[in-house]
């Protein structure tokens, strides 16, 4: 189960109180106060993980708390520090605390975390109030409670490049010949319900990570097929590979679906289609598809880096991938702004793959 946002309650530890605690010892009639303070209550602190992939865990377990400091104890002795509660979520995970919508962290790089709620502070003993006119104070503070809020959890995909396309266009097959993942492959549209991510390893030590967005539609923006639940996750691709079927297998001109494909991402997010791109003329392997890739070639601006193949036989994949490397490195470094853009859907009603609108696969038969 591919999970991808989710609310959770978190609460920090209570601090430990601190103790009233007076020496005793023999031949020592006015030992004076000697109680020591309490421990500090845990942190909650969630972190990113590369071996993470879904919220899922988090999902059925929506109520995390840290454990509280100890009590201090006679003889100056600091109660222990309770111990934290650490949350593991994917890369690419975007904290929002749910009764503002203030975004809190994104925590974008594997092993990075952010400390969600703060234990509270232990209380002190009675050995710090002594003074010159109370020798033998018998007060001591309470632990401090702590933070308890609710969060709002939500995974934005992270990858170098999204692959977009109609269903049954061959998404997932390409992805399954240029990299390690195995995602669902079927004669059938609509069968990645969720997206998947894979990673080409280069010749000069560097990976190019590639998503597999599930398959859009006309209306997609409106939540129309798996809608905005998993368009969302290219916002954070820096490059877009249309996936054509040229052969029209389900009956549809791949050049009408590139139209419908960029219409569909400028009106989830103004300007996503214009993001640099490259096409690839998938299925060409079949005799309809060289008229239809004549026709896009004269379609497209002067200069449009089209690779022609078929995902099935391999047949491209290696010009594809190294096309994909070039345009990479000549991109430039990604702006401060590229969040901000991300969260430009946050308060949209996102549906949940549960939730998909009743006529959403109309006309997929």
């Amino acid at each position: 189960m591919f999970i991808d946002k989710t609310q959770i309650t978190v609460q920090a530890g209570h601090g430990g109180a601190g103790s009233c605690s007076f020496r005793r010892a023999k031949y020592i009639p006015n030992g004076g106060p000697d109680g020591g303070d309490g421990g500090r209550g845990g942190d909650v602190v969630i972190y990113a993980d590369h071996g993470e992939s879904s919220l899922v865990d988090l999902r059925f377990q929506p109520k995390w708390k840290a454990e509280a400091g100890e009590c201090g104890h006679g003889r100056q002795k600091h109660g222990k520090n309770g111990a934290d509660c650490r949350i593991r979520v994917p890369m690419g995970t975007l904290i929002f605390d749910a009764d503002t919508d203030e975004l809190l962290c994104d925590l974008k790089n594997d092993g990075q975390e952010f400390v969600v709620a703060k234990g509270g502070k232990g209380g002190l003993g009675n050995l710090h109030f002594v003074s010159s006119t109370n020798r033998a104070p018998r007060i001591c503070q309470p632990g401090l409670p702590g933070e308890e809020r609710n969060i709002d959890l939500e995974v934005k995909l992270i990858a170098n490049v999204g692959l977009v396309g109609f269903p049954n266009a061959g998404k997932s097959t390409l992805l399954g010949a240029v990299s390690a993942a195995h995602p669902t492959v079927a004669a059938y549209p609509f069968t990645t319900l969720y997206a998947n991510v894979g990673a080409v390893e280069m010749e000069d030590y560097r990976r190019i990570t590639i998503a597999d967005i599930p398959g859009l539609i006309d209306g997609a923006h409106d939540n129309v097929g798996l809608g905005e639940a998993f368009l969302r996750h290219i916002e954070r691709c820096r490059l877009f590979c249309y996936v054509l079927d040229m052969a029209g297998v389900d009956g549809r001109d791949p050049l009408e679906d590139l139209k419908t494909l960029r219409k569909e991402l400028e009106l989830y997010s103004p300007g996503m289609s214009s993001r640099p791109y490259v096409i690839f003329a998938n299925k060409m392997d079949l005799p309809e598809a060289a008229e239809n890739l004549k026709r896009l070639v004269e379609s497209e601006p002067a200069g449009t880096d089209i690779v022609s193949g078929c995902g099935e036989l391999k047949e491209g994949t290696a010009d594809l991938i190294n096309l994909l490397q070039r345009r990479l490195d000549a991109l430039p470094p990604e702006d401060e702004e590229a969040t901000a853009r991300v969260l430009a859907h946050r308060h949209s009603n996102l549906q949940e793959p549960s939730q998909i609108r009743k006529d959403a696969f109309a006309g997929w038969d």
